[in-house]
């Protein structure tokens, strides 16, 4: 036998064991998906991802109170802002009442 040959026989048997190889991982990826369909997979990768950042989101507010009850704070001052400005507002209002004098 050649060296032609055998490089071509040697060549062949790769390529069969390598049609071998996606046939049989074909096969697998048949078999998973009818045990589990692509809607549940993707539904499984979201509530994993989102259960990864809630974990480190907790995480990362146990490691900061101060930095999180001060952005708190700051969200409930925000939030009551006319409120509490109001209440400055209507004594400038009565100060200036009081301070103008009356004309005839």
């Amino acid at each position: 036998m050649s060296d032609l040959e055998r490089k071509m026989i040697e060549g062949r048997a790769l390529r069969d064991a390598a049609l071998a190889l996606v046939k049989a991982d074909l096969a697998h990826l048949r078999v998973d998906l009818t045990a589990k369909g692509i809607g549940a997979r993707v539904m499984d990768r979201v509530t994993e991802g989102a259960n990864d950042v809630l974990d480190e989101a907790t995480e990362v507010a146990e490691n900061n109170r101060g930095v999180l009850l001060t952005l708190l704070a700051a969200v409930v001052l925000w939030l009551a802002r006319n409120p509490l400005l109001s209440l400055f507002d209507e004594d400038d209002e009565q100060d200036e009442e009081s301070e103008e004098p009356e004309r005839d």
